[in-house]
This record gives structure tokens, C-alpha cells and sequence, in this order.
């Protein structure tokens, strides 16, 4: 196996533990606590088809060809799988994380439903084979947002990375949220690595932060 997609097998954080945490990464782990606990409690309400009817809604205008990464959700993660196979139903390419290593960034290979799938050591199944592909939407797991469009996850870096690095290569890219509206948060402590999203989707609807390419 090449890589890790991009989870948790538990309810953790990613961050090495410092001798002294600084201000903002103890002001981060707060938001983690309190925001896991409403994940677990929406995620037992049966939120996940309405959410995703409006993820759907969002995406129809993807024509065939079009390149998606979803994710393979583990604990009490939204559920995009459903979404993920209609995509793939309709022609469009769908892929999901690969975590390379520590402080880089993810590569995403291709999935499709019936695909083979192998464990990943931090609880998520990936590809058993490995098709990389270069997504132009990403459907983002998180851990909790709030109303300025900001992402709080589970503090490896791993999607910031991905998200700077498809930017700075000038890639029209979408980066969109799905979570369960009691995951936000009234404002999250923001560090200049932190990579904003362009839409969150939840089972209350759409909420566009900036324009979206398709």
C-alpha cells in the first residue's frame, strides 16, 4: 500500500503535542472537543440523505469528465458515499485522499463503487489500486466551520496543503464542506496555513462563501 487516506481512526488530533502549546493550537483543540460532540449527537438524527440531496443539487452542474474527490467517512463523519456512486453514475471520474507522509500534501486516487479497497491505518479503507487523478471539486470532511467560510480539522494539514497546492497552480478548484449544520462554530481560531472553503453543505442547504467555477 502507497499511502493513508486522510481520517481518523478515532476521534483525535493530528497535531504533535508540544511542550507548550501555543495560544491558537489550544484554542483549536477546544473547538475540536466541543465540535466532536455535536458531530456524534447529528450524526445519530439521520441527517445524512438531506445533506446529501443538497451536495447532489450543488454538483449537478459538473458535466462527464469532470474530476471529484470525495472521501470514505469513518466514525461520525456525513456520509458522501451515496452522492460519490450517483456522481460516477453520471460519468464523472470520483477519487479519494492519499496521505503520503507526514507535512505533505494528499493525492487523490480513483473510486468507484464495487471498487477494491485495502485498510488504511487510520481507519478508512483506500484503492486497492492506485489510479492518481487531479480533482477539480473536493468534497472536504471537517470537524467544524463557521459562518466566514473557515475549516477546522483534524490538525495534520493535510487538505490545507492540498487546497494551497492546487491554488497556487492556478487549477480552477473548488473546495467544499459537508458537514452536519451543528459542527459550526460561532468563529474558529484561523492561522495564515489555513485554507479557506468555497462552500459548506449541509442538511440545512447550501452556503456559498465565493464564486464557484461550475
Amino acid at each position: 500500500m502507497k499511502g493513508a487516506t486522510c481520517g481518523a481512526a478515532r476521534e483525535i488530533e493530528y497535531l504533535n503535542k508540544e511542550e507548550t502549546p501555543t495560544p491558537i493550537a489550544e484554542a483549536k483543540a477546544l473547538a475540536r472537543k466541543r465540535a466532536f460532540a455535536a458531530r456524534r449527537a447529528a450524526h445519530a438524527e439521520g441527517l445524512d440523505g438531506r445533506a446529501g440531496a443538497h451536495l447532489e443539487r450543488l454538483l449537478a452542474g459538473l458535466p462527464a469528465g469532470s474530476v471529484v474527490a470525495g472521501y470514505m467517512p469513518i466514525r461520525t463523519e456525513i456520509s458522501p458515499l451515496p452522492v460519490m456512486a450517483a456522481l460516477v453514475a453520471r460519468g464523472v471520474a470520483v477519487c479519494v485522499p492519499v496521505i503520503r507522509g507526514a507535512g505533505q500534501g494528499l493525492v487523490f486516487s480513483r473510486w468507484h463503487p464495487g471498487a477494491e479497497m485495502v485498510a488504511g491505518p487510520f481507519g478508512a479503507p483506500v484503492p486497492a489500486q492506485e489510479v492518481l487523478l487531479v480533482p477539480e471539486a473536493l468534497i472536504v470532511p471537517l470537524v467544524a466551520f463557521d459562518a466566514r467560510g473557515h475549516r477546522l480539522g483534524y490538525g495534520g494539514g493535510f487538505y490545507d496543503r492540498s487546497f494551497a497546492a492546487l491554488r497556487r497552480a492556478g487549477r480552477p478548484v473548488a473546495a467544499i464542506g459537508f458537514a452536519y449544520g451543528a459542527q459550526q462554530l460561532p468563529e474558529l481560531p484561523v492561522e495564515p496555513t489555513d485554507q479557506p472553503l468555497d462552500a459548506v453543505v449541509t442538511e440545512a442547504g447550501i452556503r456559498r462563501f465565493s464564486d464557484l467555477p461550475f
